[in-house]
């Protein structure tokens, strides 16, 4: 690996405002049929809670298919089908996801639906609807922005719902886009019985922003049977299976190459890095949206996507994650389970697990600061291994097994498993939980004035168009003119956005918090004549709520 900019082969119409989309989603259902969406063989359900001893059916909704949200959907479908539970994916039909619930033995749902906004929202959330019905889960788990959006406009709440981030979808945008995406977590939140968190430092960023609702914390974990550190000769086999010199000092930076994981600010600083040690190697391992833009270098290479980062981390002398926001990214825990020191952004959920003992934090967006952090450890290999050392010991702290025990236990009691679940888990906790029986569907324990503006108009503070869909294939143009960004509203933590994770840049506009919709606004009775407004509207009375579906999928 040597020379300037080597570029590896990769490895084996109508135009909407944001507002327009949000209204469709929020509308009532009208119960007329709609022809099309997926053909699923149906799954009986009672529309109960499961009760002691039964087997949970769980429904998982993820896009995106790919990067570190792909891997951990995987994982904890496959464990909870390992549990003997009823366990599907819903997800689209492309990318890494499919592909690894195939090998794991898991079954999966096609659903089709795009990263970013637009005119296909509506149907998208119909077809999950379908789905949902189809399969007849005792819980829906949702994984990111765009199944978060979807699916909540779909469930609305008739069926236990976990909603999972993996990084909040204001921190992808800016100004009044970032409003609404704030304006929607807080609408949806009534709808939502549980939000699990990656990090607190995801937590906290949404009880700084108001969300009041049931917020725990499930940090992600690393699989420490597969990621281990290598030894000198482990290290010597990988850099001669990849082409890398062994005398040359490596940098490996993994993951999606997006605004949001800051690739660009790391070939900025490795210019300064060249020139100081002119023996170093970066490596880029993945492939993105952002690649064309970036300039290549000397000593850098772009290897495009990979199956398994593992050994390009033994490779490694250190390892770069310059993100500018995360949940709690699994590449860092990966590396540090590897054995190698972390220079990463000094970001929430990074701040968790980075210390001064296994790596440094720099300012996100600061190619100088990175570029120093850089040098300093390429210049004194002494210190990257203990800092490696130190991360391997650390890394022990955030085992997969812990994760995947702890989430299991929350899906039991969302399922009525061992009981009623009780507050932290229920939408309200005790009183008013859509996962127990009595109680009102109401406001999911947020605050009655959390979602809606004075104006009473949930849509204040969208401006501009949502993404055009031209294709027809449900993928949408960036609403921020053409970075490749995913909007706000559903494309958290998995794609690009120009505001600090600190300060997200959310104008007091869109968040002066003077009133919420009630539950019941708007709610319309499904036709009995359409199998989901029936079946889902059954889960709700034997649930001992009302019998009103709202979702607005009988559009």
């Amino acid at each position: 690996m040597s020379g300037a900019g080597v570029t590896a082969p990769p490895a084996p119409q109508t135009e909407r405002t944001a507002g327009d989309d949000v209204a469709v989603l929020s509308a009532p259902h009208t119960g007329r049929t709609v022809d099309g969406g997926v053909a699923v063989l149906p799954v009986p359900h009672t529309g109960r809670p499961a009760g002691d001893g039964a087997v949970p059916s769980v429904l998982h909704v993820a896009q995106p298919v790919d990067g570190g949200v792909a891997v951990y959907v995987a994982a904890v479908a496959a464990d909870q089908a390992r549990r003997g539970w009823n366990v599907a994916v819903a997800c689209p039909g492309r990318g890494r996801l499919p592909a690894d619930l195939d090998a794991l033995g898991v079954r999966w749902l096609e659903w089709e639906a795009g990263r970013s906004p637009g005119p296909c929202c509506p149907g998208e959330a119909r077809r999950l609807r379908r789905l949902a019905d189809g399969f007849g889960p005792h819980v829906v788990h949702l994984h990111s922005s765009k199944a978060g959006l979807a699916g909540r406009a779909a469930i609305r709440g008739t069926v236990p719902t976990l909603f999972q981030p993996h990084g909040w979808s204001w921190l992808a945008s800016h100004g009044a886009m970032a409003g609404a995406a704030l304006a929607w977590e807080r609408t949806a939140a009534r709808w939502t019985g549980l939000t699990v968190c990656v990090s607190e430092g995801e937590a906290a960023l949404a009880r700084d922003r108001g969300l009041r609702g049931n917020l725990t914390v499930v940090r992600n974990g690393v699989d420490l049977d597969r990621f281990r550190p290598a030894d000198a000769a482990g290290k010597a086999r990988a850099r001669e299976a990849l082409g890398v010199s062994a005398d040359d000092p490596l940098v490996v930076c993994v993951g999606r190459v997006t605004r949001q994981k800051g690739q660009d600010v790391l070939v900025a600083a490795w210019e300064e890095v060249a020139r100081r040690c002119p023996r170093a190697r970066l490596a880029i391992v993945g492939d993105g949206d952002l690649r064309p833009a970036l300039r290549t270098g000397p000593g850098v290479l772009f290897t495009g996507a990979v199956d398994d980062a593992r050994p390009w981390y033994a490779a490694a002398d250190l390892v770069v994650l310059p993100s500018r926001w995360e949940g709690l990214p699994l590449t860092a825990l990966e590396a540090m389970a590897c054995g190698r020191s972390l220079v990463a952004s000094g970001i929430p959920g990074l701040r968790e697990v980075v210390t001064g003992e296994t790596g440094a934090l720099v300012p996100p967006d600061d190619d100088q600061a990175l570029a120093e952090a850089l040098v300093r450890r390429l210049l004194h290999p002494e210190l990257a291994r203990r800092e490696g050392e130190a991360g391997s010991a650390r890394a022990a702290g955030f085992g997969l097994r812990d994760a995947l025990d702890r989430l299991a236990a929350l899906t039991s009691r969302a399922a009525g498993i061992g009981g009623t679940p009780g507050p932290g888990v229920g939408c309200g906790g005790a009183a008013g939980s859509v996962f127990g029986r009595g109680g009102s569907s109401g406001a999911g324990g947020f605050s009655a004035d959390s979602s809606r503006d004075s104006s009473g108009d949930f849509s204040r503070g969208f401006s501009g168009d949502f993404s055009r869909d031209s294709s027809g294939d449900g993928a949408s143009d960036p609403p921020d003119g053409g970075t490749g960004e995913s909007s706000p509203v559903t494309g958290a933590g998995d794609s690009g956005g120009t505001e600090s994770p600190v300060t997200g840049g959310v104008p007091e506009s869109a968040d002066d918090g003077t009133g919420e919709p009630s539950p019941e606004d708007g709610a319309g009775d499904p036709s009995g004549d359409t199998m989901a407004g029936s079946r889902l509207r059954k889960t709700r009375e034997d649930r001992g709520l009302d019998g009103h579906c709202q979702t607005p999928c009988g559009q």
